[in-house]
């Protein structure tokens, strides 16, 4: 089925060559993109960094609920790690474009291992204070907007388009690895040795991605043409997102159910509490089961090798119908399987938005758009919590998870519906094989009076 998408304009300036034929044919081994020495290395140090990253956040969340005795203290830190990429977010893309990724990733990481070093330093001297806590959290946020745009970006460079795919749903896996283990790892050694530790083992946990920057080879990484300082750049991002169907609705549906899809810290601790009054058990199993789920939408993403837009609006409506399912699920058991599901197509629809707007960008301006993809996808979730943490309070937990769902399929649907009409498009539905068939075939187009007079 052709895309419903406009092709993307081709990006200005040089460009690095296709894939190779070998290349292309082995797009589809889920592990094909770690054949790239580069690649390889940035993935190895990712691995170990993303395990602390998730040690610092459980132990950062678990200090200053001791130090204040509040959670409305641990929303703060959490909020001001996120308020930067709100704030600077598009700026952090504008520089991104301009400067070139491995150094401006040398600094960032280097940034935030010393900012859990810091942190290592005065708790383990106790002298540690909560406002320590704030400035090194909002510190990381302050990091985030260039590392992140930089990170998005940096992959297609090490690996090139024809591994794109691969590579960016393999780092999800390994997000997803560091989601199963970095909190399983800070527990013990909270408890064991105290929490200082943990923050210890993050700050020394960059070392690794820090040296597999340094070890790269330059000649080997496909050379992009950095965008030259002007004026209107951030403008200039925005006119070009808004002038591109295939990237500004990817984007809207990500911002969707970024806002009002992944609010699992609200649904999934009612659910443990109120619905099946399970405890904190409950809350751990139902996130490892979404982890896990997660773990296998992006090896699954990793096989597939190619991003299209209606794996994006499926998996998006999949996503939202069981979030519904599981907000009238009956029994416990029934309700923390489904969170495996629900971590299959989630992840999936992060991966494939992410890779079909990175696809679709030139290289000059990917920074910027890259940038406005994780300011919404990321940004939307702290704006919505409120709200749906309102309506989950007012109306119970089963409504609330049952209203996100919901708006995220309305969201997949509409989008889809508008992609459909701007390729040329219309659904069919039939039978095949004694199956209902859904498919998307071109539209008819009718003759005009002076068409058909001619004729």
């Amino acid at each position: 089925m052709p895309a419903p998408a406009p092709a993307p304009a081709p990006a200005p300036g040089p460009t690095p060559p296709g894939p190779p034929a070998a290349s292309r044919k082995s797009s589809r081994s889920m592990f094909s993109s770690l054949k790239v020495r580069n690649y390889r290395l940035f993935f190895l140090g990712q691995v170990v960094s993303n395990t602390g990253t998730w040690m610092q956040r459980i132990a950062q969340d678990w200090l200053v609920l001791s130090l204040t005795g509040s959670s409305a203290a641990v929303g703060v830190t959490t909020a001001l790690q996120f308020l930067p990429m709100l704030l600077f977010g598009l700026y952090g893309g504008v520089l991104v474009d301009r400067l070139p990724k491995r150094p401006t990733l040398l600094a960032t990481q280097s940034a935030m291992a010393l900012t859990g070093l810091a942190l290592a330093a005065l708790t383990l001297t106790g002298h540690v204070e909560v406002w320590h806590v704030y400035v090194a959290a909002f510190a990381v946020g302050l990091a985030t907007v260039l590392d992140n745009p930089a990170r998005q970006s940096f992959v297609s460079e090490m690996v090139g388009p024809g591994q794109l795919q691969n590579a960016v749903s393999l780092n999800s896996a390994n997000f997803q690895s560091a989601r199963l283990v970095g909190p399983a790892v800070a527990g013990l050694m909270i408890t064991g040795v105290g929490t200082g530790w943990a923050f210890l083992a993050n700050g020394l946990s960059f070392v690794a991605p820090i040296t597999g920057l340094l070890l790269m080879r330059a000649r080997e990484l496909h050379v992009v043409e950095r965008t030259p300082r002007g004026k209107g750049q951030l403008r200039e991002g925005l006119r070009y997102v808004a002038g591109r169907p295939d990237l500004i609705w990817p984007i809207v549906l990500v911002g969707f159910i970024g806002t009002f899809g992944f609010n699992f810290p609200v649904w999934l601790s009612a659910y443990a509490d109120t619905v099946f009054h399970s405890g904190a058990g409950a809350y751990s199993l139902f996130n490892t089961l979404m982890a896990v789920g997660s773990l296998v939408g992006a090896l699954l993403a990793a096989r597939r090798g190619t991003a299209r837009l209606r794996v994006l609006i499926a998996a998006a409506a999949a996503f939202g119908v069981l979030e519904v399912v599981a907000a009238l699920a009956p029994s416990y058991w029934l309700f923390a399987l489904l969170m495996v599901p629900i971590g299959v197509f989630g992840l999936t629809v992060n991966v494939t938005a992410n890779t079909t707007v990175q696809m679709a960008t030139d290289p000059a301006m990917r920074g910027r758009v890259m940038a406005l993809f994780m300011m919404v996808f990321m940004g939307g979730t702290p704006l919505g919590a409120p709200l749906v943490g309102w309506v989950t309070d007012a109306y119970g937990a089963r409504v609330g998870f049952a209203l996100g769902g919901l708006i995220s399929l309305a969201a997949a649907v509409t989008i889809g519906l508008v992609l459909t009409r701007l390729g040329g498009l219309r659904v069919s539905v039939g039978w095949h094989g004694g199956h209902p068939k859904v498919s998307f075939v071109p539209r008819e187009r009718r003759e005009t009076p002076e068409e058909m007079a001619a004729a």
